[in-house]
């Protein structure tokens, strides 16, 4: 274990031997950090907050603070990070909420870019981007894969769907259907399928197919949601993604921009 004599790190917290410790750091006494985990200079980790296995936290990172919510009394809600993150300079992590999930959790292998802020209760899933400043209210949900641009703001409670884009400066206050690229503000506007990240991902020309033309069935042709999933029943053939696109509009509680 390396700690830096400047760092302050409470001997209750509980840290892995090859953990590293930069200089004026403060680790809180609720701390569980995993094998290979590096923290960078002037970061606070506090809270009931446990990082995984060989984590990057950069310079003046903020994890397992107290959420921005009026209702949170100091109650014992956590933190809870995966595997192989990448939080560069000033991200900041709130842990969860009571009435709320109680847990804020990023899942493994995201990369979360300068002075993003992650809210209570988010849930981040795996393989996810997040670009400079970009920013999650309470509650939010985004699925694997899913990259968000710069500048991004998004609403509490929103849920952004797997492989999904939101293009930077964007203003998010409905549901991003899985797979699809959203742009603007005032509101966001959905511009089809995101399929340059889809090909990079090696989506086969089959599924690229299906996909186009559920959009269009779902978003362009001017039925609602029911009637038009019926029509997409009816004129295809599905597959396991159209499933997952049909049943996230389904499910939506927000709606879905369109």
């Amino acid at each position: 274990m390396q700690i830096h004599p400047t760092a302050i790190v409470d001997s209750r917290a509980e840290l892995a031997d090859d953990v590293v410790i930069k200089a004026y750091s403060i680790i809180g006494p609720n701390v569980k950090i995993g094998p290979g985990t590096s923290v960078g200079p002037h970061a606070v980790i506090d809270g009931w907050t446990t990082i995984g296995a060989r984590n990057q936290v950069c310079a003046f990172v903020a994890v397992g603070q107290p959420p921005q919510d009026f209702s949170y009394r100091d109650e014992e809600t956590c933190v809870v990070i995966g595997d192989d993150n990448v939080f560069r300079e000033h991200v900041s992590i709130h842990r969860g909420t009571r009435r709320g999930r109680g847990t804020t959790r990023v899942g493994s292998r995201n990369y979360i870019m300068s002075a993003a802020h992650i809210a209570h209760d988010c849930r981040i899933g795996d393989n996810v981007v997040m670009a400079n400043v970009a920013v999650l209210g309470g509650h939010v949900e985004i699925g694997d894969f899913a990259a968000v641009g710069g500048v991004v703001a998004v609403h509490q409670y929103v849920r952004i769907g797997t492989y999904s884009f939101i293009g930077g400066g964007s203003a998010i206050s409905m549901d991003v259907p899985p797979y699809m690229l959203v742009v603007g503000s005032r509101p966001a506007k959905l511009y089809g399928l995101n399929t340059t990240g889809l090909k990079r991902h090696d989506f086969s020309a089959n599924v690229l197919g299906a996909l186009k033309k559920s959009y269009r069935i779902l978003f362009r042709s001017g039925l609602n949601v029911r009637d038009a999933v019926d029509k997409i029943r009816v004129e295809m053939e599905t597959c396991a993604e159209v499933e997952l696109l049909i049943e996230f509009v389904e499910s939506s509680k927000r709606g879905v921009i369109r």
